[in-house]
């Protein structure tokens, strides 16, 4: 990809990053304020507004997903975002501290389905097309007039949001420390709870653990794709 069409797109993929990231740490945030645990209410984090987001993990929201996206040619943004939470809430309330972690990947989950829907209903009106042999993370549909530049954005945002989206939620649902699903698995299992407790402790676990998961997720992935694939292109 040259230059020119990067700093395009940046916009784009920068956009929906944020917003994914802010809506899954608002949704831990809220849940645990639900569950009785203030510490993410209190430090702000319990909004859409992406700003104490971003003041938390300025590196994961702004320098590793430009570094990325510029590292990939543009075809990929990652970092990452956290929600304050007391230990000794989670100790006491393992199911509420599930739900807790699971709320994160659920946000991304409605994320995606937002994005398929209207990619979808675009799809049905004619308004886009399948792109062929050109489909690209933000390039899942094409309009079907040529010089509809608006149509265009719209679909580019919609197909950067169901992909990232469906990253994010099947990435953070794996059962591995320090991701959302050991601590869902955790809150449901004392012995998976007792697991996740020892590699916390460990320093090199959590490293382990996201190794770990990216080489399951990039086995998994594949599968989860064709489905979507074949529903959004039926």
């Amino acid at each position: 990809m040259d230059s020119p069409e990067q700093i395009l797109l940046l916009p784009l993929w920068y956009v929906v990053f944020l917003l994914s990231l802010t809506c899954h740490e608002a949704a831990h945030a809220l849940a645990a304020r639900l569950g009785g645990d203030d510490t993410a209410y209190l430090g702000g984090q319990v909004t859409l507004n992406p700003m104490p987001h971003v003041r938390r993990e300025p590196i994961g929201t702004l320098a590793i997903p430009f570094a990325t996206f510029f590292m990939t040619g543009g075809s990929w943004m990652m970092g990452w975002a956290s929600a304050p939470y007391d230990p000794l809430w989670e100790d006491r309330h393992p199911l509420r501290a599930a739900a807790m972690a699971i709320a994160g990947p659920l946000a991304n989950l409605a994320l995606f389905l937002i994005g398929f829907a209207i990619l979808r209903i675009g799809l049905d009106a004619g308004i886009w097309i399948d792109p062929l042999d050109a489909v690209s993370a933000d390039r899942l549909v094409v309009p079907t007039a040529a010089d509809a530049g608006a149509l265009d954005a719209v679909a580019r945002l919609a197909s950067i949001t169901l992909f990232l989206n469906l990253v994010l939620f099947l990435f953070n649902l794996l059962p591995l420390p320090p991701l959302d699903g050991a601590s869902v698995l955790a809150g449901l299992l004392p012995p998976a709870r007792r697991l996740r407790d020892w590699l916390r402790a460990s320093p090199l676990g959590s490293l382990g653990g996201l190794v770990l998961a990216w080489l399951v997720f990039s086995r998994l992935f594949g599968p989860v794709w064709w489905v979507v694939d074949a529903a959004l292109y039926r």
